[in-house]
């Protein structure tokens, strides 16, 4: 960043370095707001945002707690648990590896993409099954983020399905029968809450719910969908230029497709439709 906000007045980097007021001066990034640092060195000058240092002491102390009562609620359920346990030549270092062929990943701070697929596969090449369970910054609400694509399984029970990990209440929390609506992002989840103990990890290994069966309004559907279109988002746009190319209108696409719910990682049904 070469400019930050100072007092309301845009400032430049440059100027700034080379200001000799020994006052504190309290700098602000002109699109979040949030504070910045005035960074000079040798070859120029710049802004830079304040690390979220209290986020990730907060993320720290979630994480090291979590596995902590995991591996005594998996002691006490009988596994020889132990935590930081370095793997595949020390490539890797489980979390919480429960058995040679079980470990625990607890997930509290951000992951890319190609973080995740290097441990997924790791685990794999040494015959390890990895389950994932997500700390409160990755926690499901309502609507689903990219980022927490990452962190669904899915088996005959539960279909498609999210765990998370409270520490402060030890708990362990069960999102399943996770369905996305038609075209929009909203998510639709059973959820049960497990004791993050030997009895709790004893009942959702063995947990078999009634699956519900959701409604949802395809004319909210349809409605979002032209808010999407009249507002060019991206997803707009793809369905815009789809339509274009088949020579088709809004009016063309049948009511069956906006009342159908998805799985994750689909497609809006309007784009697979028309695909």
């Amino acid at each position: 960043m070469y400019a930050a906000l100072l007092n309301n007045q845009l400032v430049l980097a440059t100027v700034e370095a080379q200001t000799k007021s020994k006052s504190v001066r309290n700098y602000f990034c002109p699109r979040c707001h949030h504070r910045v640092q005035l960074i000079s060195k040798a070859d120029g000058a710049y802004f830079k945002h304040l690390a979220k240092t209290a986020n990730m002491m907060g993320e720290r102390a979630e994480h090291a707690q979590s596995k902590l009562l995991l591996k005594e609620a998996l002691r006490t359920a009988g596994f020889d648990a132990q935590v930081e346990i370095p793997l595949a030549q020390g490539q890797l270092r489980a979390d919480v590896l429960a058995s040679p062929q079980l470990a625990f990943e607890v997930q509290c701070a951000p992951l890319s993409l190609s973080e995740f697929n290097h441990r997924h596969q790791l685990y794999s090449e040494i015959g390890i099954v990895d389950v994932w369970v997500v700390g409160q910054r990755h926690y499901l609400r309502r609507q689903l983020k990219k980022s927490q694509l990452l962190f669904f399984r899915e088996n005959e029970l539960w279909h498609d399905y999210y765990l998370e990990i409270n520490p402060q209440k030890q708990q362990l929390i069960l999102k399943y029968n996770i369905l996305l609506e038609p075209v929009t992002t909203r998510v639709h989840y059973q959820k049960m809450t497990f004791a993050l103990n030997a009895q709790g990890l004893k009942q959702l290994w063995h947990f078999q719910p009634q699956l519900q069966v959701y409604q949802v309004n395809p004319g909210d559907q349809r409605d979002y969908l032209a808010r999407q279109l009249i507002q060019q988002t991206k997803t707009g746009q793809s369905i815009a230029t789809a339509l274009y190319t088949r020579k088709l209108t809004f009016d063309d696409l049948p009511d069956e497709i906006f009342s159908k719910m998805r799985h994750v990682g689909q497609l809006n049904n309007v784009l697979t439709y028309l695909n």
